[in-house]
């Protein structure tokens, strides 16, 4: 079985194609550095996204704060980390990598603050 996927590693986006046998990684090719190769193989194998959203802030001059997970979190748990971080307000004030939620969705990856929001 073989799978296609683009790199998103750097600008050139190559086409990876993944040679699989049993489950097994058998071959790739089409990627033009390691990186490529590597991000091939974590894909296929295990793949993992970052989360952004958004949580509602009480208090401060903005009415919600832009947030993301502070590491890569499974991409099947995508969803529930979403429900998480939906069910959850901050008060203001608000710095820049404040943790907002630990453990998000049993991950072990916090949620975390991108943005300052100041006390209204």
């Amino acid at each position: 079985m073989e799978r296609t996927i683009t790199c998103i590693c750097c600008p050139l986006g190559c086409q990876i194609t993944v040679g699989m046998s049993g489950g097994e990684i058998i071959d790739i090719s089409g990627n033009s550095c390691i990186r490529g190769e590597n991000y091939a193989c974590r894909e296929i194998t295990a793949p993992v996204r970052t989360v952004t959203s958004t949580v509602k802030v009480t208090g401060g001059t903005a009415p919600v704060v832009s947030v993301k997970t502070r590491n890569e979190i499974p991409k099947n748990k995508i969803f529930d980390c979403i429900h998480c971080i939906k069910k959850i307000s901050a008060e203001a004030p608000i710095h820049i990598g404040d943790v907002l939620l630990h453990n998000a969705a049993g991950t072990g990856v916090d949620i975390i603050a991108t943005k300052e929001i100041p006390r209204a």
